[in-house]
């Protein structure tokens, strides 16, 4: 019988291989912060409309897996039981009010820009 790894093993472990992300990518994972997007260099070469348009289909994709985060938090078995499940539902729909709030902040800001 092989022993399994104990948990100090596996998080001290270096990865086996890193991968850098692409704006892309970034960008299709939801991440909509416009100093993070500049770090990427092709950023920089973007007109103002493109960057709008990338900031808002990753503020859709981020708000699509907090509704698909919530929903899944809101149909656990026995949810009535797990009053800590409340506070998780709270955390997303903070989050997701953080997010319409900023996407509105940031068409304010890029409509400007023209």
């Amino acid at each position: 019988m092989e022993k399994e790894p104990d948990e100090q093993s596996v998080s001290s472990s270096p990865p086996a291989q890193t991968t850098s992300i692409t704006l892309q990518k970034a960008v299709d994972l939801g991440e909509y912060n416009p100093e993070y997007l500049s770090t990427f260099p092709e950023w920089h070469t973007l007109s103002n409309v493109i960057k709008w348009q990338m900031i808002k289909q990753a503020l859709d994709n981020r708000e699509r897996r907090l509704v698909k985060q919530w929903a899944e938090v809101n149909n656990v078995i026995d949810f009535r039981e797990k009053p800590q499940l409340q506070e998780a539902l709270r955390n997303i729909e903070n989050q997701r009010q953080k997010l319409l709030d900023d996407k509105e902040k940031l068409m304010i800001e890029y409509s400007s820009k023209g």
